[in-house]
């Protein structure tokens, strides 16, 4: 088995706006010390992979502090390694230079494909939360001599709408797929994560250009789900994907969860840029119930159901229920937050009270003092 990463860091931006807007999508902060990238990265470190390329667009700064060289996650090496793959391509002809859907972007990098020598290629987006091993995919892929492989996710959500319905025969094959479909109830969903062969996907890739294709879903998957072998890998452990602020919220308060925790960091770990941060220190006056605390924390008022990112501040009387808190965030004296998320370095002045709901959190942009 040899095969090479790829992950869009940049594909479902629109999901959420409000923490998309200086940074992206893979570098929006989850669970007090991650980003959403480390997810998709770390799948393939402990799956095997060490050669991964990660597609940029734009607001990608954030995004090159948190990799680095890779070093973190033990993608620091002289032959493959992280790759940082730039949005530009030769012959695109958008004025701007810039990929608008996922075709452009794996047209962008068929320079970078054809130098490898894998057999296969992974692709993964940044808009999940899940543990999974990869090996299983390719094996499973290998043993069904299928085109395509999708993982894919029983789910019972409210709206499909946004998602990509996937419909199975008893052998496992893709007989129907159904994109923004307004579906209630459990079904199978696309988690966008694809094992494809390397050559093959290139052959697809220079197709769909010459055809004016747009979409890899509903120009190569959907239409060709009779003259292509496309299979669906069934992945039953847990899995969350970010499309709203309202997810979000709820994603990051599972945490709160010993089960929900065991599960995602147990067996394998999730590897994240790493800080040596002071210990968090507590007053003689601070409670904390039910919270996950990052390092470097100072809590002074009480914390309850929350979560906090490294270096935030928590001031004497307050009191922080239901909220996240990101880094180096400063709440005053006698503040009153619920269902409150803070971006980075946001100051809240003394004596405020803010809330939302679980559905609509109340957020404040990074960088913002109320």
């Amino acid at each position: 088995m040899s095969a090479v990463g790829v992950i869009f860091s940049n594909i479902h931006d629109e999901n959420i706006p409000e923490l998309s807007r200086q940074r992206t999508m893979g570098s929006i902060p989850f669970g007090g010390r991650y980003r959403l990238i480390d997810f998709a990265l770390s799948n393939f470190v402990n799956s095997g992979i060490s050669t991964v390329g990660v597609i940029t667009k734009n607001n990608y700064q954030s995004l090159m502090d948190h990799l680095g060289s890779g070093k973190d996650w033990d993608l620091a090496r002289k032959t493959g390694g992280l790759i940082l793959l730039p949005p530009f391509g030769a012959n695109n002809n958008n004025m701007e230079g810039l990929y608008r859907n996922r075709l452009e972007a794996l047209k962008n990098i068929t320079g970078f494909l054809n130098r490898r020598n894998e057999d296969y290629v992974v692709l993964s987006d940044c808009d999940g939360v899940f543990r999974i091993d990869l090996s299983d995919v390719i094996d499973y892929h290998e043993e069904k001599k299928a085109d395509i492989t999708l993982v894919c996710h029983d789910e019972e959500i409210e709206t499909a709408s946004g998602y990509t319905a996937i419909k199975t025969d008893d052998d496992g094959r893709v007989t129907d797929v159904r994109i923004n479909s307004m579906m209630r109830g459990k079904n199978k969903f696309y988690i966008n994560v694809m094992v494809i062969g390397r050559s093959f996907l290139i052959d697809l890739i220079i197709d769909a250009v010459a055809h004016g294709y747009r979409s890899f879903r509903e120009d190569i998957i959907l239409k060709n789900t009779k003259s292509l072998k496309i299979y669906a890998y069934d992945f039953n452990g847990y899995h969350v994907s970010m499309d709203s602020l309202g997810s979000y919220f709820k994603h990051n308060m599972e945490l709160l969860k010993k089960s929900v925790r065991d599960e995602l960091f147990g067996a394998r770990d999730i590897y994240t840029k790493v800080r040596d941060s002071a210990p968090s220190k507590y007053g003689s006056e601070s409670c904390v119930k039910n919270s996950l605390i990052s390092d470097g924390c100072v809590v002074e008022g009480t914390v309850e159901n929350s979560i906090l990112f490294r270096g935030v501040k928590i001031g004497k009387g307050a009191v922080v229920k239901n909220s996240i808190i990101m880094q180096d965030s400063v709440i005053g004296e006698k503040v009153i937050t619920d269902c409150v998320i803070t971006d980075k370095n946001v100051v809240i002045r003394d004596n405020r009270i803010l809330a939302g709901c679980d559905v609509q959190p109340y957020f404040i942009p990074k960088g913002t003092m109320i």
